[in-house]
């Protein structure tokens, strides 16, 4: 265990928490810091230090790992008072699993190497119930030998992982994968639909779609959470439209019109009215029942995805 770096693990929400939980199982020595105790506690009984900052997190471990809700947070954690930049060392590095935009990432980056801190963009795709199995997918930007340095901790947490190129990169792609995933959420939902009012069994019709051309990773994982009512994804309204944001701006900056991402945009907008942001971003679909009259509920799905 000594030859492997050790780490600082900033964030243990939904899916940062599954993330630093796979560290720990695999024999990383990680120190944690999340403003929630519970989530602490959960960390601190599989074998984690906790401590009272992430500069002293950063401080003792000399790399550190940050999975947070937004640039504003990101930036706060790591430059803010009692932030990573005062506890890294030299030549420490900071990995960011947060899903930020190309430009807030390539800033943040250079405020962390202003103070020698070396930065790879990680953020995760796939799901928090993929992350709780140690089996989401990693993207990643910055320099492949850094890569290559703390390689074994993101295959630690993630089964896959992809060097897309520099600094920006990961983010640019992981935006891309988010507004695919809501913009196939939202076709799921139109097809269930269809298939309801159409007199078919939804359990029949969910299974021949997994099946058939028209099949989308959301459509396998997100549509059995519609079906059972939970809509449980762990992920919400919130973040939905964080990331269509971020889409957009992109195809703003790139001269690329998006008019499915814009059109999704607006219908998760009105799903932050009708529910709250705080909602899971797969109730998206009960904007669609409400409008109907009737829900898409079939026995037989879990309220939660299995690992």
């Amino acid at each position: 265990m000594s030859e492997r770096p050790a780490y600082a693990f900033i964030g243990l929400g939904h899916l940062g928490g599954h993330l630093a939980a796979s560290l720990v199982r695999n024999g990383f020595d990680v120190t944690v810091f999340d403003r929630d105790p519970p989530a602490v506690e959960r960390l601190v009984a599989l074998g984690a230090s906790a401590v009272n900052s992430p500069a002293e997190a950063a401080a003792r471990a000399g790399n550190a790992i940050s999975c947070l809700p937004s640039p504003k947070v990101s930036e706060t954690v790591l430059a803010g008072p009692g932030g990573l930049l005062e506890g890294l060392p030299a030549g420490g590095a900071w990995i960011e699993m947060s899903t930020n935009g190309r430009d807030e990432i390539v800033r943040l980056a250079a405020l962390a190497s202003a103070k020698g801190i070396e930065t790879l963009e990680c953020p995760v795709t796939g799901g928090v119930h993929l992350a709780a199995a140690g089996k989401i997918t990693a993207l990643v930007g910055g320099d492949g030998a850094l890569y290559e340095r703390h390689r074994p901790a993101i295959e630690a947490m993630c089964a896959k992982s992809f060097l897309m190129g520099p600094i920006g990169s990961a983010a640019v792609i992981k935006v891309i994968t988010n507004m695919l995933a809501f913009i196939h959420l939202v076709a799921a939902g139109e097809a269930l639909m269809l298939a309801k009012q159409g007199g078919l069994d939804l359990a029949q019709a969910y299974h021949a779609i997994v099946a058939s051309s028209g099949n989308s990773f959301v459509h396998e994982t997100e549509s059995q959470l519609v079906l059972n009512g939970s809509y449980d994804i762990g992920f919400t309204m919130d973040l939905a439209l964080k990331d269509l944001g971020f889409a957009l701006r992109m195809g703003k900056d790139f001269g690329v019109p998006l008019d499915l991402a814009s059109h999704v945009n607006a219908i998760f907008e009105q799903g932050k009215e009708a529910y709250g942001g705080g909602a899971w971003s797969t109730q998206i679909v009960k904007l669609l029942e409400d409008a109907v009259g009737t829900d898409l509920r079939a026995p037989g799905f879990p309220a939660r995805l299995e690992t």
